[in-house]
């Protein structure tokens, strides 16, 4: 009896994680009816996982209005985690200024504010946590977390002493970080900032260069939040004695990680050692005949930190073969191999619009599954 596990993450803006592990459930089932399906959906921080690390862990997700990253009022949340321990609230950075929650005509990431994450930090203070997690991943925005801090009672001032403007491509402006009326709450309680370390600050990998284009920032756009990016980098260096233009994570959402680090004190962790180093991964992955993972694309980032990858990475220490199914296969996906995902296939046959891909999005993966299942019951048969 063949046993599967099923770890990915979500298709953004599409299925979440959970979704889409029961969809390559139901395709698993259609050619091994017999099959153990071992489904563990997994979160990197990003987009969905406050409802599902609430599920999981048996907790509750708390709705908060905040503002969002285009400056409007929306309805987001963030998760109040069961089980033993200390009382603990994950801040998903995406609820509150997810790139998904920026309308295309709007997509500006020099324009848009972090401030609904610190209005979350917030709300969760109110309960009176002892801990909170932030979870990086799928911002909209490029302010090196400049909004969050002022919702929390820091002030940015330029050289007059005046407070600058909001968004990242005011942040050349700054001159002094000023926390005299910081929250107090902030000192008792743990903060930490899941990130992906290959995220930094500043350079030519810099988090302005890196991430502006998919933000909808121009050319001119991005040089400029480049530069806003050294001179934040230069200011908290100067509030906290740490230089974190280059530090491992600094650059997570938008810079939001140096951010939060800088001036909150905030400790950051891979994203990875936070989400995925749990023995229950482990022993399941032990236990595994195949594993399958997915993701809406798979392209050259993919080695660079992304849940498909990670979970390859820990199943090869165990010698277990691992497939990854994507919406999208893009430049640079075959350096995935590398990770050890042994082969990777699309969800699409053929040509297909946008809208409708996302909305017949379950019947592809289960699709997709099957066949790469008959495929390799058909090479298991001629080398059996």
């Amino acid at each position: 009896m063949m046993r599967f596990v099923v770890a990915p993450t979500g298709f953004k803006e599409c299925l979440d994680a959970d979704a889409v592990a029961d969809w390559i459930g139901v395709g698993i089932r259609r050619v091994v009816p017999a099959a153990i399906v071992d489904t563990m959906p997994l979160v990197d921080g990003g987009e969905g996982s406050a409802r599902l690390l609430a599920d999981s862990t048996g907790g509750e997700l708390v709705p908060v209005a905040v503002t969002g990253p285009v400056g409007e009022r929306i309805d987001s949340h963030f998760a109040l985690l069961g089980g033993p321990g200390p009382r603990t609230a994950f801040v998903e950075m995406a609820a509150a200024a997810g790139l998904a929650l920026v309308p295309p005509t709007q997509r500006d990431p020099g324009a848009t504010t972090s401030r609904g994450v610190g209005e979350l930090i917030s709300a969760a203070l109110d309960l009176g946590v002892e801990r909170i997690t932030i979870g990086c991943g799928d911002s909209g925005t490029c302010d090196g977390g400049l909004g969050a801090l002022r919702a929390l009672g820091a002030r940015v001032l330029d050289v007059d002493g005046r407070e600058i403007g909001e968004g990242g491509r005011h942040l050349a402006e700054a001159a002094r970080i000023d926390t005299a009326d910081l929250d107090p709450r902030l000192a008792k309680v743990e903060l930490t900032v899941a990130v992906n370390p290959d995220n930094v600050l500043c350079g030519p990998v810099g988090v302005a260069r890196r991430y502006g284009p998919q933000k909808g920032a121009t050319p001119e756009r991005i040089e400029q939040l480049a530069r806003g990016m050294r001179r934040w980098s230069a200011l908290l260096a100067e509030h906290s004695g740490t230089d974190y233009s280059g530090l491992p994570g600094g650059g997570a959402s938008g810079g939001l990680g140096a951010g939060l680090a800088g001036v909150l004190g905030a400790r950051l962790e891979s994203r990875f050692d936070v989400f995925l180093d749990g023995g229950e991964l482990v022993h399941r992955l032990r236990a595994a005949d195949l594993v399958i993972t997915a993701e809406g694309s798979i392209d050259a980032s993919t080695a660079l930190g992304k849940i498909p990858a990670e979970v390859a990475r820990r199943a090869k220490r165990h010698g277990k073969p691992v497939i990854a199914l994507c919406g999208t296969i893009g430049p640079g996906a075959e350096s995935s191999y590398d990770t050890g995902i042994d082969a990777f296939t699309g969800i699409l046959t053929g040509p297909v619009e946008l809208a409708d891909a996302i909305t017949r999005a379950p019947e592809l993966i289960a699709d997709a599954t099957a066949r790469t299942l008959r495929m390799l019951l058909v090479g298991r048969a001629l080398t059996a």
